[in-house]
């Protein structure tokens, strides 16, 4: 994810998908556990995968689709990355509660960015 924008933004150029059109579905350590929310734009608040993708696309005026890992205890970066690459603590029902959201707010941000595009394809 840290570099996911050296193979994301070559791909939207050749399948020309405008920025707008472009949805990236994230963690997000400063939501808590079961929290989405989506929202076209906005900041990388130190997230080195958005960073990454808002170089590669050459702005920021994507779809972000950001589901709450929520924050360890730790500010440690060792501690905080084995918080998102590791096992969820939360049983496996919250997980697929989680996931199901998450489909849900990616299917809205989906019909958004075809309604900002003046509902084309």
């Amino acid at each position: 994810m840290n570099e996911s924008g050296t193979s994301a933004g070559p791909a939207r150029g050749s399948l020309r998908v405008s920025l707008e059109r472009t949805i990236v579905v994230h963690d997000e350590i400063d939501l808590p556990f079961g929290t989405i929310r989506a929202r076209l734009g906005g900041g990388v608040a130190g997230h080195h995968g958005l960073r990454s993708l808002r170089q590669s696309f050459g702005g920021a005026d994507f779809w972000r689709v950001r589901v709450g890992v929520g924050r360890p205890d730790s500010t440690d970066p060792e501690i905080v990355s084995g918080h998102v690459l590791g096992r969820f603590r939360e049983d496996d029902a919250e997980v697929r509660e989680l996931i199901e959201c998450a489909c849900d707010h990616v299917e809205r941000a989906v019909l958004g960015a075809a309604d900002e595009a003046g509902g084309e394809g």
